[in-house]
């Protein structure tokens, strides 16, 4: 066997097993719609106090995702996400005495701590995807392994809304006895108990093949710490755009995840139980996963920054079906928007990439960073919902995907400085 071949065999080996992460954080991730609902009723909360979960999970992206890229710079890939893993573990521990003494303050908690050991998986794996082979082809790798990633977003709902949400109504006029509080707290119980024996098996899975991925591996470039990589982040005006693209991008995702299961829930749209609606938002996810089934091949024959400018034309279309129209076909509009929400992440990383003039770990740090769009819109699509309704609030979202419209429109006019591997363009 030829050098050339040994590697490329080696690098799909490591491509295969980085993939592997994206469908774990995927399927974590998930848990939230459902987690949100849940804790609506559990605790009694209004929609801007549930999306606190969202909000907590989120906002770790903030404080955890340039000191993740510093990590790496420091110790390489595949100890970061060892040390991530082991982090997630722990967050599931706390998660545990969170349901087992029925305190949202913990819950919130045990969320950012998990959502801090993700935010390292984060920034160590998506632009390992990229990287991990020919540089034409980094889109549709790390459109592929996202493809996963939505798969396991697609399972998290349905699981989630079994355990979490039988029995649980929020609707006006409705109480929640304490034996369907109690057994809505010991699902919460058994999902994080599970995720906590994910983690243990992910921690060996790649301990096992530590050597292969990191021999694959690109070797970072030196990072010199917090104020370097910020330094370097926001003196180009590219990464800025990507990681305001990715708040945007992420922060309409969220909003209209988190709330999907009231939104169903809700009389004037279909008015089925919450459980019945939480496990329906893993229709909006499968839309997600479809989307980037298809987009894999798209993007192999179409520019990628205008593929992005049509779907997010087409999202901003639906969103604005839906609060003028609504009734059910609303519901059905709703979940389909996750089909054009498919590719927008990826697709957003990897033009940031290959236009940055910021190095590959200070901008995926900053893009990593834009994910605590996570946290602050859904707040804002809750507050809109509490006062003027859930379909006025379908215009948080709108105003996202006409800003990504603008952003695929400059990226498609802008030149490639190099490929999302890292290879300098001349």
């Amino acid at each position: 066997m030829s050098g050339s071949s040994a590697g490329s065999g080696s690098q799909k080996a490591a491509f295969a097993a980085v993939t592997v992460l994206f469908f774990a954080w995927g399927f974590i991730t998930s848990l939230i719609d459902p987690l949100v609902a849940a804790v609506k009723g559990v605790f009694t909360l209004t929609t801007l106090e549930a999306q606190l979960s969202a909000f907590a999970f989120f906002i770790a992206y903030g404080f955890m995702s340039l000191p993740a890229a510093a990590i790496i710079g420091r110790i390489r890939a595949v100890p970061a996400i060892l040390l991530a893993l082991v982090t997630m573990a722990i967050a599931c521990v706390v998660m545990l005495f969170a349901a087992n003494a029925a305190s949202y303050p913990l819950v919130l908690t045990g969320l950012f701590i998990l959502a801090a050991g993700i935010t390292v998986l984060q920034v160590a794996a998506n632009p390992l995807a990229a990287a991990l082979g020919k540089p034409e082809g980094s889109h549709l790798r790390l459109t592929l392994s996202q493809t996963f990633n939505s798969f396991g977003t697609f399972l998290g709902p349905a699981l989630g809304a079994s355990l979490f949400l039988k029995g649980v109504e929020v609707t006006e006029g409705t109480a929640l006895t304490p034996e369907v509080r109690a057994a809505a707290l010991a699902g919460i119980d058994r999902a994080y108990f599970w995720i906590c024996g994910l983690m243990v098996l992910l921690i060996g899975f790649f301990w096992v093949n530590r050597t292969r991925i990191s021999q694959a591996a690109p070797a970072p470039a030196p990072t010199g710490g917090i104020g370097a990589l910020l330094s370097q982040a926001f003196s180009s005006r590219w990464a800025v755009l990507g990681a305001a693209a990715i708040f945007v991008y992420v922060g309409a995702e969220v909003a209209l995840g988190t709330q999907m299961a009231l939104f169903l829930n809700n009389p004037a749209i279909w008015g089925i139980s919450l459980e019945q609606a939480g496990k329906a938002v893993s229709f909006y996810w499968l839309g997600a996963m479809v989307g980037r089934a298809i987009g894999t091949v798209l993007l192999a024959r179409f520019s990628a920054a205008r593929l992005l400018m049509i779907f997010a034309l087409v999202a901003a279309a639906l969103c604005t079906w839906v609060m003028a129209i609504g009734g059910v076909s609303a519901g059905y509009v709703a979940l389909s928007i996750g089909l054009f929400n498919s590719i927008m992440f990826p697709v957003i990383f990897t033009l940031t990439l290959e236009r940055s003039s910021a190095s590959e770990e200070a901008t995926s740090g900053l893009l990593c960073t834009g994910i605590i769009g996570g946290a602050g819109i859904p707040l804002l699509a809750g507050a809109v919902t509490d006062h003027a309704g859930i379909l006025v609030s379908f215009i948080v979202p709108l105003a996202c995907y006409v800003l990504l419209v603008l952003f695929a429109a400059s990226a498609a006019k802008a030149p490639v400085l190099r490929r999302a591997s890292g290879e300098s363009m001349h």
